[in-house]
């Protein structure tokens, strides 16, 4: 036997055993998207669902807390999905290689890096809690309200992690209705235990954060077992675990981008939450009305955001998958049909923003005549451009699944830090509070520019074909 022979047989059992290189393109992303997307939605309603049920059984203060802790929990979860989507990344690329070994020694890493990452963490801000919440926003009146919800929440960040980070890695396994029962799990024991430990049992913002918690705690329960006896390309193990951790660099460089756009977020939140408290304070509405409703706002476009990241994480492996095969035309494919699927997404938010807003905020609970006006105000100033969004996300996680971090982290900056944080700080200076949400649609035009001109400068030097040796 030739060793083309050898070739052509190793590629035939490749594909023989990860329809990801053979099946029809529509049918995988639906196959991956579609569990991803559903996994995404139900992973945000754990904060969402808090807020439905603080903000009819406590008030808007209550609201106002949750969008302080937000940016302390993405911070967080940062770390995670450092770990935790680069090592589904270097995992759906090594397995397009039959590299089943290194695949392993990635997810080992990847879960090393993040259960670390979260009891470490979690230790800090439990020391230095009541400075953090000032620093990210809140006002005298709602202080109170951030640190009973956020201590809670943060003693519960060691299985958020496992949750975040876990679920990356169990997609690109091929499992993602796993991953989805996992997080339905979680989001049923957070929707069942809210309203009891609220309404019930009177225990306010506190027990919004316990049934947070442990509906986390039960999803990290199951992730666990997953990797522990579920992994369908590979086995895990403790003799490969001590020689996983040399994959722990290689493993965040894939997830960097993930990273850099959750600590984008923070920034670019911590920023949002000062200035409405700045700006707030010198208008008819006060400091706390802005912060609660703006962070209803960015709640409601979490949702959206998760079924397009949803949409595009499910595509991962098939991208990293082709890719790593050589098979240039399924990437090509892939990614043409999921930029269509997150515009139209994206669209049909914007119409909602714009047609009826007042639907939307009155799920969380209403309040004076002047609360409902600035939140109006907020879904359809800062969702004017929310048609934009989903192409320039899921061009970095395109960007990011073939190996191309570098592109993919300037994407991931280019909306929150590039041009929203400076557009955030200057035009309030002229248009006062209401400047903060014109900051979204300024941000978002300059962001699209930046993904077309990417593409166009790299699209033919990813399709190369490339020299092995």
């Amino acid at each position: 036997m030739t060793k083309d022979d050898v070739e052509t047989k190793k590629i035939e059992e490749v594909e023989k055993e990860n329809i990801l290189g053979t099946e029809k393109v529509g049918k995988l992303l639906v196959k991956f998207a579609v569990p991803g997307i559903i996994s995404m939605v139900v992973n945000s309603l754990y904060n969402i669902v808090d807020q439905i049920f603080i903000g009819r059984g406590v008030g808007y203060l209550g609201n106002g807390a949750t969008s302080v802790i937000f940016p302390l929990t993405t911070f967080a979860m940062a770390f995670s999905l450092l770990f935790g989507d680069g090592a589904a990344a270097f995992y759906s690329l090594k397995l397009g290689e039959n590299k089943k070994e290194e695949a392993a020694k990635s997810t080992l890493a990847g879960l090393t890096g993040f259960i670390i990452g979260g009891f470490i963490i979690s230790i800090f801000y439990l020391l230095f809690f009541t400075k953090l919440c000032r620093i990210f926003g809140a006002s005298d009146a709602i202080l109170p309200y951030a640190v009973d919800y956020g201590k809670i929440i943060t003693y519960g960040l060691p299985f958020a992690a496992v949750c975040a980070g876990g679920s990356s890695i169990i997609r690109a396994d091929g499992s993602p209705r796993f991953n989805m029962v996992g997080l339905f799990v979680g989001t049923i024991i957070n929707l069942i235990l809210d309203p009891i430990f609220i309404f019930v049992f009177h225990w306010g913002v506190k027990g919004a954060a316990f049934a947070t918690i442990l509906g986390q705690i039960a999803n990290a329960v199951l992730n666990l077992y997953y990797f522990a006896r579920r992994m369908k390309n590979v086995k895990l193990n403790i003799f490969l675990w001590k020689k996983s951790f040399n994959y722990i660099p290689k493993v965040a460089r894939l997830g960097v981008s993930s990273f850099i756009t959750q600590m984008a977020m923070v920034v670019a939140m911590a920023a949002r939450n000062n200035v409405l408290l700045k700006y707030g304070a010198l208008s008819k509405y006060g400091p706390d009305i802005p912060i609660t409703t703006l962070g209803i706002t960015m709640k409601t476009f979490s949702i959206i955001m998760s079924i397009v990241i949803g949409l595009s994480v499910g595509a991962q492996p098939i991208f990293g998958y082709n890719y790593g095969s050589g098979k240039y035309d399924r990437v090509k494919k892939t990614y043409k049909l999921v930029a269509i699927c997150c515009t139209i997404i994206c669209f049909v938010a914007f119409a909602i923003a714009q047609l009826k807003p007042m639907a939307v905020i009155s799920i969380f609970g209403s309040e004076s005549d002047l609360y409902n006006e600035f939140a109006i105000k907020c879904m359809r100033i800062y969702l004017m451009l929310i048609p934009t969004v989903g192409f320039q996300i899921m061009s970095g996680i395109f960007f990011q699944s073939l190996g191309y971090p570098i592109q993919a982290s300037l994407l991931s900056l280019s909306k929150q830090i590039i041009f929203q944080l400076p557009a955030t700080i200057i035009i309030p200076i002229f248009m006062g509070v209401e400047g903060v949400l014109w900051a979204g649609p300024v941000s978002d035009v300059f962001a699209l520019l930046l993904t077309i001109i990417l593409l166009l400068m790299y699209w033919k030097k990813i399709f190369t074909p490339r020299v092995t040796e």
